[in-house]
């Protein structure tokens, strides 16, 4: 299998001398195609500022990130921007729909740029939003559904256009016990029958089971990974084992 992903000796630092602050040293590590990869630690380690560098929302202070055999690090704004809305899905925490379009336009939003025949982008959205169990909602608004439903809204409208690499922000932090079980699964379920290649940076162990291996930094480093090989409980069991020798305050639920 073909990297997706590469990092090396990838390096963030905040303030100015005298003043500063090292969020990233010297991370590297490689996701493959059809990976569902966790991204674990104790709060401050940084797991958010690796996730925001992936996503070109920040820019590292030195190193290398391949994405699909591309250095993203090195690209102008205008290449960037193309590259980002091809190749990269987003599914954040606080869901990002817009209120004033429909469930089925949140998900075509992606491919408003693109220059797929209609009748194609309904097939794709319809396909998807099956995968996913919203296919019933799909004429309905952000402010008419769950936020389970909102969440998975979210996810499909991260893989409608089959992106190289889709980046999931703590994904079940606003949603409660069920709806988090529900799109979990659903990531793992496309993981599997799309060969999805998946990057979660999460806090909850529960979460991150669903995961075929997990990442574990400490101090802005790779303290340690796990590669899941028996049950998903067995998995769950190895990640409780890992927290509690980082600690830092790491939810079990």
């Amino acid at each position: 299998m073909k990297n997706v992903l590469v990092i090396n000796n990838l390096r963030k630092v905040y303030g100015k001398k005298g003043n500063m602050y090292t969020a990233l040293n010297d991370v590297n590590f490689e996701i493959k195609e059809g990976e569902f990869v966790g991204i674990m630690g104790p709060s401050g380690a940084g797991k958010s500022t690796l996730l925001n560098v992936i996503a070109t929302i920040d820019t590292p202070t030195s190193g290398n990130i391949i994405v699909d055999g591309k250095d993203i690090v090195k690209m102008n704004e205008n290449t960037l921007s193309n590259f980002r809305r091809e190749k990269l899905g987003f599914i954040f925490q606080d869901f990002n729909l817009l209120d004033t379009l429909s469930v089925r336009e949140n998900i075509v939003l992606p491919l408003a740029l693109s220059k797929i025949k209609p009748s194609l982008i309904d097939k794709n959205v319809l396909d998807i939003a099956e995968s996913l169990g919203i296919k019933d909602i799909l004429e309905k608004y952000p402010y008419e559904i769950s936020g389970g439903q909102k969440q998975r809204t979210a996810a499909a409208r991260a893989m409608i256009n089959h992106p190289t690499l889709i980046l999931a922000d703590e994904p079940t932090g606003a949603l409660d016990s069920k709806s988090s079980t529900e799109l979990l699964q659903s990531l793992s379920d496309m993981n599997e029958s799309e060969n999805a290649t998946i990057m979660m940076v999460t806090h909850d162990a529960f979460a991150a089971s669903y995961c075929k291996r997990i990442l574990f930094i400490k101090d802005g480093s790779i303290f340690t990974e796990i590669v899941r090989g028996g049950s998903r409980k067995e998995f769950f069991q190895k990640i409780l084992d890992v927290l509690s020798t980082l600690g830092g305050g790491l939810s079990e639920m």
